[in-house]
């Protein structure tokens, strides 16, 4: 179904105009739309069958009880509350189960399209909207500071410890908060005006991420956010801020464009940082190859 958004009608107005409707449906469309009405979310990701089943009706009685508000069938009339589920308007839970509703109906091949679509389109927007001299700003301050903390949470920790792994080929001020058995803020403790805090979390914002940079704040670091909106807590205020898209058909946000950006502000980073991380760098891949860690040809062990 290809109906563009701006022709969509938003779940609550659908509702509403249902709830208008209310007295004048017969018996049975009246005890769909009373379902509806009181499970919205229901709509987005159930089958027309498991939706009448729970309602105790006829699968034709929600097209008719559809028809009767304006649209041309069931599935018309669930669009609205679906592209709601997919745009993140709702819990997990539901999009979890809406994830599930579409491998039921056979529609994984279109939940695939539209993983790679939303994969690309979050990179080039994210790229789009990012300036090069203050991609530079950020990585000036990280190679500057005394002492660089970069804070993620959540599916954001791998993102983050993936940044501080390969920035440790070349510096050693870099590190990943909060430690083992640690919380943030208490990691911070020490930290000063002369320190760097990296901080990401997108919506829902997670507290603890909140807390530590009001934390670091507070304390003189200067702040890189990095979020999925200009008006997330951890962007309002800080440093250096950068925006990302994270849109997907998935449950949790995505983070193709969060890793993205952070391997370009470690690009930025080491091309800003002095001439002997380079050697550096080399010593730490020859000390590998050394040890026998990697094995540049396939061997046949036949």
């Amino acid at each position: 179904m290809n109906v563009p958004k701006s022709d969509l009608k938003a779940p609550q107005a659908v509702l509403d105009e249902l709830a208008s409707e209310l007295e004048d449906l017969t018996p049975e469309l009246r005890k769909a739309a009373s379902y509806v009405l009181e499970n919205p979310n229901d709509v987005g990701v159930s089958s027309i069958r498991e939706i009448a089943d729970a309602a105790g009706v006829k699968p034709n009685t929600f097209v008719r009880m559809a028809r009767s508000v304006g649209f041309d069938g069931y599935e018309d009339f669930r669009h609205p509350f679906r592209e709601a589920i997919r745009s993140r308007g709702t819990d997990f839970p539901d999009r979890a189960r809406w994830l599930q509703s579409l491998a039921k109906g056979g529609q994984l091949g279109a939940l695939f399209a539209e993983m790679a679509a939303c994969a690309i389109s979050n990179i080039e927007n994210t790229f789009a909207a990012t300036d090069a001299n203050a991609m530079k700003a950020a990585a000036d301050a990280i190679v500057n500071a005394r002492h660089t903390y970069v804070l993620g949470v959540g599916v954001n920790n791998s993102n983050a410890r993936n940044f501080t792994y390969l920035a440790d080929m070349a510096v050693d001020t870099i590190w990943t908060i909060p430690r083992m058995g640690s919380v943030a803020t208490d990691d911070l403790a020490r930290a000063d005006e002369r320190d760097v805090l990296v901080a990401m979390t997108c919506k829902p914002y997670r507290t603890d991420v909140i807390a530590a940079v009001e934390t670091a704040r507070e304390q003189g670091l200067t702040i890189v956010a990095i979020s999925d909106s200009p008006a997330s807590p951890i962007v309002v205020g800080s440093d250096h801020a950068f925006v990302v898209d994270a849109e997907t058909p998935q449950f949790f946000p995505s983070s193709v464009s969060t890793i993205a950006l952070l391997e370009t502000l470690l690009a930025f980073v080491i091309a800003d940082a002095p001439e002997d991380v380079i050697s550096s760098i080399d010593r730490f891949h020859t000390r590998r190859h050394k040890m026998g860690l990697y094995q540049e040809e396939w061997k046949d062990r036949s």
